[in-house]
């Protein structure tokens, strides 16, 4: 029953670029945990990332010449400072919508600040969050098995295991979902801290080595690569991009640790230990091109310390996988509440933190399609021509709406917006320009799901406004009939009687039915309506809004802001202190539940009706998604033709 019209919420601070959450925590600890949940996607980048562009850049010789190495090494070292640094940490981190970041607080942030003419934001916002669903089937898939791939380095006698240990593995990872995070993400941040420590020891030996390795900090090495390799170049940068595929993550993870400890994570730990990493490997390779099988994993010496590593590169792994999984959890609430997907069961893992949150059918359509994936590629090679056009296409998408917000909300002139943002956005269209190429060779993978996910938001979207615009038609006007009723009133039975409608200006379906096949009136009838806000979260002061529309009748309307899960009976104790007498063991909540059938001409096409029916027969309870205690509810059931 929610609406998915929201209702602007006062501009802070923090919408205009300039406040910073969690005060009040401790920094280092917040510092400590953003490194281990924000950047376990970007930190495990090098298992895969300098290998797949530098065999993409040797072309048909496969051979990597110095050229190719310095070249490849200046292009994601300047990517990492231009994509993750100036983009990412110094501007979108700002950009946030009352402290949470991410791709659809950003569009309600954007939509908010563009008003009635938002259609344009909300498309880019579903077509943005469409495809971070192809990031969190991707991501779990290709770093664990490129992890559990340093097993060849090893001994080769477990190459046959690969396949089957990564699933397992997999398997496990999602199995331990529903216990919570809090408990793993209390290991994160220090296992990350060795992590990135071990990541930087181990470049320092083949630097030394080959000094010349440290001329890739020159951009002109990348500048001269592109303009000399042709489409070899262009093919190579959609590899590039894998070394700054998980700085969308974050920008989503904003809200649970703030602005400043994910900056001070990454200028002084994350960005010099990828930075001398991959130098470290482009050193390796400068004395043995041999090497570029597997640079990574032969940074370390043969034995227990290749070993470790690879124990090491798993675990690290999976800490980036339950950062995307948990951020799809995050997501999908999100949508769930801006209307673009309908009610699932959400579980709260956490008293104490909101976000830490369980959604069991997204949780096994994720599992059911990263098993797929591996079974699918079989190596993280093949993965990896998958990987990229998610994330490219979601940062094009955020620069767009990251231009809406500087020249909206900040007030910006658009020509200094446009200065601000455009060349990132150029760079941002060259990486999925270069990643498109490689559509036939795993590409596809995201693409359709990405597709499959628009499709499903939007026929969601269309279908409810629909069914809204139709059930308004044929509704009866509430204050008409609470006229009626006050003029000539039914018998009264005692206590109050509660219904849920997405539409207070119309008399609720629960309603007109009770009156006739009941005959009765409550003593006191109280019309509910639930919205949810373009921020993410509501003051509780403004939680309630109580008005008397006769000495029988009363609207109260509850606000929840797209990141909170409605609680209905706990908002409804706020009510009290306005003076409205709840008793929730004198109340009964009334729902009308409507079956959905297909009508001759409902505005969309016949097969996206039948879309849109299964999805709402798929939606979660009401009663069990606003928290409504069971024992209290009467439903009631409607056929409805759409």
């Amino acid at each position: 029953m929610t609406s998915d019209v929201a209702v602007p919420a006062p501009e802070t601070a923090a919408a205009n670029g300039h406040g910073d959450a969690h005060t009040t925590a401790g920094f280092g600890a917040l510092t400590l945990g953003s490194i281990g949940v924000v950047y376990g996607d970007i930190g495990t980048s090098p298992l895969y990332a300098f290998r797949e562009a530098v065999m993409a850049a040797s072309g048909a010789e496969g051979v990597p010449t110095p050229a190719a190495v310095l070249g490849v090494l200046s292009l994601i070292l300047w990517a990492l400072i231009i994509v993750v640094t100036l983009k990412y940490i110094v501007i979108l981190l700002r950009a946030d919508n009352n402290g949470e970041g991410g791709t659809l607080a950003l569009m309600a942030l954007a939509q908010r600040a563009v008003g009635t003419g938002g259609a344009t934001i909300v498309l880019l916002g579903i077509i943005s969050g469409a495809l971070f669903y192809g990031d969190a089937v991707i991501t779990p898939a290709l770093s664990v098995l490129s992890a559990i791939e340093g097993m060849k380095d090893v001994t080769l006698t477990f190459e046959p295991y690969i396949v089957p240990l990564t699933v397992v593995i997999l398997v496990c990872l999602f199995a331990v979902q529903s216990r919570g995070t809090a408990r793993v993400a209390a290991f994160f941040g220090p296992i990350m801290c060795v992590w990135f420590a071990v990541l930087a020891a181990a470049a320092i030996h083949p630097i030394i080595q080959q000094p010349q390795v440290l001329l890739a900090l020159n951009p002109l090495y990348a500048v001269s690569f592109m303009l000399h390799h042709g489409i070899i170049g262009f093919i190579t940068l959609g590899a590039v991009f894998l070394a700054v595929t998980g700085a969308e993550a974050l920008y989503a993870d904003l809200g649970h640790f703030g602005k400043r400890p994910i900056q001070t994570a990454w200028l002084s730990i994350v960005l010099p230990s990828l930075a001398l990493n991959y130098l470290g490997q482009g050193a390796l390779v400068l004395g043995d091109p041999g090497a570029i099988v597997s640079p990574f994993f032969q940074l370390f010496p043969q034995g227990f310390f290749r070993g470790s590593m690879v124990v090491l590169a798993t675990m690290a792994t999976v800490i980036a996988s339950q950062a995307v999984i948990t951020g799809a959890y995050s997501l999908t609430r999100q949508a769930i509440q801006l209307g673009l997907l309908p009610r699932f069961e959400i579980r709260h893992t956490s008293e104490a933190h909101s976000g830490q949150i369980f959604i069991p059918r997204i949780n096994q359509l994720l599992l059911v399609a990263v098993v797929l994936l591996v079974l699918l590629f079989r190596s993280s090679s093949a993965l990896a021509s998958a990987y990229g056009i998610s994330v490219t296409g979601t940062m094009v998408v955020t620069a767009m709406m990251g231009f809406v917000v500087i020249w909206k909300v900040w007030r910006w002139s658009p020509v200094a917006a446009a200065a601000l943002i455009v060349p990132f956005l150029f760079l941002d269209l060259t990486f999925l320009a270069a990643n498109l190429l490689k559509v036939f060779e795993g590409g596809w993978v995201p693409l359709a799901l990405g597709a499959l996910m628009i499709l499903l938001m939007y026929t969601w979207r269309r279908g409810s406004r629909l069914l809204f615009d139709k059930s308004r038609k044929l509704e009866f006007p509430l204050a008409d009939l609470v006229a009626m009723l006050e003029k000539r009133p039914p018998q009264r039975v005692p206590g109050t009687a509660v219904f849920l409608t997405s539409d207070p200006l119309s008399a609720p379906t629960a309603l007109m039915h009770s009156l006739k096949h009941y005959k009765v009136l409550h003593e006191k009838n109280v019309i509910l309506t639930i919205e949810t806000a373009q921020t993410p979260r509501i003051d509780p002061a403004e939680r309630v809004r109580l008005e008397q529309i006769s000495p029988t009748f009363s609207k109260v309307t509850l606000k929840f802001g797209f990141m909170e899960s409605p609680n209905v009976p706990k908002a409804l104790a706020i009510a009290r202190k306005l003076g409205w007498q709840f008793d929730i063991m004198s109340t009964s909540f009334f729902l009308s539940r409507r079956a959905l059938k297909p009508a001759a001409h409902s505005g969309m096409p016949r097969w996206q009706d039948r879309l849109f029916i299964s999805l709402s027969r798929s939606a979660n309870d009401a009663t069990d998604y606003f928290q409504i205690p069971s024992g209290r509810v009467v439903e009631v059931g409607t056929q409805v033709t759409i």
